[in-house]
């Protein structure tokens, strides 16, 4: 068995060639597929692009497309993609790679907004989207609703699936959580995610640790950015947000 460090989730080669099969394309996907269709025709932006899956589909749909990320092994994986992954440009980076007043429309997905562990890095974060959109620009993300306590189905029993992968093989894949606390950078949630490779009785752990803020908290944040929510979905069929909505969907304009 090995523990690496969270960042191993996307370096190790075996776990970005799961990447895919464990977040495939979903109706999130779809959900930001739409909102991309409903809105004005402009440059978009997606933030912790990772493998590329929405953002080669949204080049191929015709939308002028700019994927960031940090890891390069996912970008290596996008730069692959079939379908409108040559029509994107990807860029190995965070938000701050951004040009200014590039695009209409950032978005952020796979609840990337829940990596940021304080507000410090969150909100420099928002700043950088806001320098990076039009005036008027739309930022669309989600972030998992804390009311629901999501991190009570992150045990063994509840989260255990195997991913029968072409390449890396049968995997067992499952989540135990660690810790729930709060303190003064709001309610954090530390969990561990196994991944047991049976074609070479291998295990490597990943510890993970994610920022829970509630709907308050984010319209804050996002005030504070120069942001202003106009719509809260609860779930992606764009059910309006409620008390125990699995989802905290927001969709804000840039002032």
């Amino acid at each position: 068995m090995t523990t690496p460090d969270p960042m191993s989730l996307y370096t190790d080669a075996r776990l970005v060639a799961l990447y895919d099969a464990l977040n495939p394309f979903a109706a999130d996907t779809a959900f930001y597929l739409h909102l991309a269709a409903t809105l004005p025709r402009v440059p978009i932006l997606d933030i912790g692009c990772g493998t590329g899956l929405l953002a080669s589909e949204l080049a191929r749909r015709g939308h002028d497309v700019t994927g960031i990320d940090p890891a390069r092994a996912m970008l290596e994986v996008a730069r692959q993609r079939a379908g409108g992954a040559q029509q994107v440009r990807w860029i190995e980076g965070d938000a701050r790679a951004a040009a200014p007043s590039s695009a209409g429309l950032a978005l952020m997905t796979g609840h990337v907004a829940q990596i940021f562990l304080d507000d410090a890095s969150w909100l420099a974060t928002l700043t950088a989207i806001r320098r990076a959109l039009y005036p008027g620009g739309w930022l669309a993300f989600e972030s998992r609703n804390p009311q629901a306590r999501p991190w009570e189905r992150w045990t063994p029993e509840r989260s255990r699936r195997t991913v029968d992968h072409p390449v890396v093989g049968a995997t067992v894949v499952w989540q135990r959580l660690i810790e729930v606390r709060t303190d003064g950078d709001g309610q954090r949630v530390r969990f561990e995610t196994h991944y047991r490779f049976e074609r070479t009785d291998d295990e490597v752990v990943v510890r993970s640790e994610l920022r829970f803020r509630s709907k308050d908290e984010l319209a804050a944040t996002l005030d504070e950015a120069g942001f202003s929510v106009t719509q809260w979905y609860g779930d992606w069929s764009g059910a309006p947000l409620g008390a125990d909505s699995p989802e905290l969907i927001v969709v804000a304009t840039r002032s």
